[in-house]
């Protein structure tokens, strides 16, 4: 990750800060979880793109070998076969750069986290 002298304030502080060809990635992965996720909001969270829904989504950022993803414990169990080949952790996958970004793996997994985040929201409610 590019170290940053102050918090971005937006998604778009934190991509612009980064070269114009991660800048592309990180844009493309935005619009990847825009579109599964149509009705979240876009904040910085830990000094990292985040994306709300009754709660926090997922988050991402930008290293200089790889992407991280953070989909949640939850996302990451959900999908473990399907991430056999990448670098993972109890909340985290990391996507290296140097490979083909699995978009729609992401799309899948922000789907996942969205029916997830509006399933608790439901609960709470009738709480």
């Amino acid at each position: 990750m590019i170290k940053q002298e102050t918090t971005p304030q937006s998604i778009d502080e934190y991509i612009a800060a980064f070269p114009q060809e991660i800048q592309e990635v990180l844009e493309s992965i935005r619009q990847t979880i825009r579109q599964a996720a149509p009705d979240a909001g876009e904040t910085i969270s830990y000094k990292i793109p985040t994306f709300t829904l009754h709660g926090n989504l997922v988050h991402f950022s930008a290293y200089k070998h790889h992407i991280g993803f953070y989909p949640g414990p939850t996302g990451i169990e959900s999908f473990k076969r399907n991430l056999l080949e990448y670098k993972s952790a109890k909340g985290s996958v990391q996507f290296p750069l140097s490979r083909p970004m699995p978009y729609a793996l992401i799309s899948k997994m922000v789907a996942y986290r969205v029916k997830e985040n509006l399933e608790k929201a439901e609960v709470k409610k009738k709480r």
